[in-house]
């Protein structure tokens, strides 16, 4: 499902127009870029929660060249499944 079906779907399931749809779902995404942008975690019960991840400054290879390079310092959004979430997928036909 990409942006524009869950907005859809959203629409669809509260009986309301796209654009206000859209509205709602930029809202709960930017809320969730700005809690993690701030360090912040979230977490919804059932489904998962993000995290940043942090990792410092290390040695690497250019894969074309071989040579060593210094990867720079960088923090990346981590998701991690929740239990029932993982239940669920678990299971055949789910």
């Amino acid at each position: 499902m990409i942006k524009s079906e869950l907005t859809q779907a959203v629409a669809d399931y509260r009986g309301i127009s796209y654009r206000m749809a859209e509205k709602i779902v930029n809202e709960i995404f930017d809320g969730m870029f700005e809690e993690l942008a701030g360090g912040g975690r979230i977490e919804i019960r059932g489904f998962g929660s993000f995290a940043n991840r942090h990792y410092n400054t290390y040695q690497g290879r250019n894969p074309r060249t071989g040579e060593v390079i210094t990867v720079k310092p960088k923090k990346i959004a981590f998701f991690k499944a929740g239990k029932e979430l993982r239940e669920h997928l678990a299971t055949p036909n789910s």
